[in-house]
């Protein structure tokens, strides 16, 4: 069965405070993927957003950001004696400071009303529920500062665990009532998605934020000075979206020391988003081949070397240790052979990008790389132009040589982005996925990341209502359930 899915961010989503949450409108925006034929909804990582609000850059690889806690499950439960009046119910933009400075004082009234139970202390038992407690708790005591201007007992904490704990324990016990809240409503919109037939892509980034729990608890596992601090960092060099590459400042992993004890660092991250979504997208999998690795000191990333990676042996270790888990390659760019290979012989499906896939410089417009029915089908991704603005950045000729190409393949009739959805939607490809924006026939306001830039309007765009998507929605039932029952 050819299956359809919708790219949209949880934060993008309609909610009455300001930003997408884990209630009501998560299982609106379900219903409707339901009775669209839409059958995965792939979501961008909900960890804990770090510097400049990016998802892929978060504090932790197994926590949930507090932020999508929903307000009005919370007072359902009888931890608020009501749900909150609105707040920025309207917005188009998320502000993520106003909005998690507006919700902070709700949720720790909601903290202060609980009483925990077997569940909780089972939950809080983990080892990262614990880590993560202590490492948010010293964050705040330090005016949020990165934990590598922390003092040196609070940096050097999850190797000696000494000092006095006694002044951070509220705020520890604060942050794992919030882990668990978030777990438990998790797991109550995913149990919904299963009764709409909609299964969820979590989306894992491949490297983990300097400033993070991952780090500073797990400092062997990454190439630091001895003060913690990366010697070497992630990135790209110059393509597509930057002449002078893409310098993400993620310290690089330690592979020697990984492979000592069995990849557990691994085992443990993929494992546990394991138990949160029914397939998991590797973001940046050709780091599974090849990686990037930049000095620390280079303030971009054209200076830099490929460097091979134990991807094999990582991949072996996750499939023998994770049964039933199901991976997907983001395997775009520039990309050397041996990266095809290491996808192709686990038989996860990759990606192609309509958006990049398309030449319109010659005569006619012509597919790059024909899609096969192993590759997931996208106009575009959440760091691509959206598909109307890209249409629109191209010249007039161009323009013409697309809508000729729509039309001589059967795609006559209609606005353009329509038309290329459904071009996409009759594709061989087993899966497709259309980002949100895409459906919608949004412009360059409703664009979710540019590459190579930080902070806003990046990671901002959000609808105040559900009604145009469902609208759009139901425009491409058609195509959609024509390509389920195909």
């Amino acid at each position: 069965m050819k299956e359809t899915g919708i790219l949209m961010a949880l934060s993008s989503l309609p909610s009455p405070y300001g930003v997408g949450d884990l209630g009501e409108s998560a299982r609106d925006f379900l219903r409707i993927l339901g009775e669209n034929g839409v059958s995965i909804w792939q979501l961008l990582p909900l960890n804990p957003t770090g510097y400049g609000n990016s998802p892929y850059q978060p504090y932790s690889s197994f926590a949930g950001d507090e932020l999508y806690l929903s307000l009005e499950e919370l007072a359902a439960k009888g931890l608020l004696s009501q749900a909150p009046a609105p707040f920025r119910a309207d917005s188009s933009r998320v502000d993520y400071d106003e909005v998690r400075a507006w919700r902070e004082p709700i949720l720790r009234a909601a903290w202060r009303a609980f009483v925990p139970d077997e569940g909780y202390r089972t939950f809080a038992a983990q080892n990262w529920v614990t880590d993560y407690a202590v490492f948010r708790a010293f964050k705040k005591a330090n005016g949020g500062a990165c934990w590598l201007d922390w003092p040196a007992w609070q940096r050097d904490w999850p190797q000696t665990h000494q000092g006095d704990m006694g002044p951070f324990r509220e705020e520890m016990d604060y942050h794992i009532f919030l882990q668990y809240e978030f777990a438990t409503q998790w797991q109550g919109v995913r149990a919904f998605a299963k009764e709409q037939g909609v299964r969820i892509m979590g989306d894992v980034p491949f490297y983990v934020g300097v400033d993070s729990v991952d780090v500073w608890a797990g400092r062997e596992n990454f190439l630091l000075d001895r003060d913690g601090r990366p010697t070497f960092i992630a990135g790209v060099p110059p393509d597509y979206f930057s002449a002078t590459g893409q310098r993400w400042g993620n310290p690089i992993y330690n592979w020697d020391k990984m492979k000592q004890d069995g990849f557990a660092f691994w085992k443990a991250r993929i494992g546990y988003n394991h138990t949160l979504f029914d397939i998991i997208r590797i973001d940046h999998f050709r780091a599974f081949d090849t990686y990037w690795k930049i000095p620390s000191s280079c303030p971009t990333a054209e200076e830099g070397a490929w460097i091979e990676a134990p991807g094999y042996e990582v991949l072996d270790t996750l499939y023998r240790e994770i049964p039933g888990l199901e991976l997907v390659a983001e395997d775009l760019g520039d990309l050397r052979p041996q990266v095809l290979e290491l996808r192709d012989h686990y038989q996860l499906k990759g990606m192609k990008v309509l958006e990049f896939d398309l030449d319109t410089q010659g005569k006619y417009v012509v597919d790059l790389a024909p899609e096969t029915e192993r590759q997931i089908l996208y106009t575009g991704t959440h760091d691509n132009a959206t598909l109307a603005e890209w249409y629109t950045s191209l010249t007039a000729a161009s323009r013409r040589k697309v809508r000729r190409w729509l039309a001589r393949q059967g795609f006559g009739q209609g606005a353009v982005f329509q038309r290329i959805a459904a071009r996409a939607l009759a594709a061989r490809s087993q899966w497709v996925i259309l980002p949100l924006q895409d459906v919608m026939g949004l412009p360059a306001w409703a664009r979710m990341n540019t590459p190579g830039t930080v902070g806003s309007p990046n990671w901002e765009w959000r609808l105040p209502s559900l009604a145009p998507a469902q609208q759009a929605l139901r425009a491409l039932r058609p195509q959609i359930l024509a390509r389920r029952d195909a």
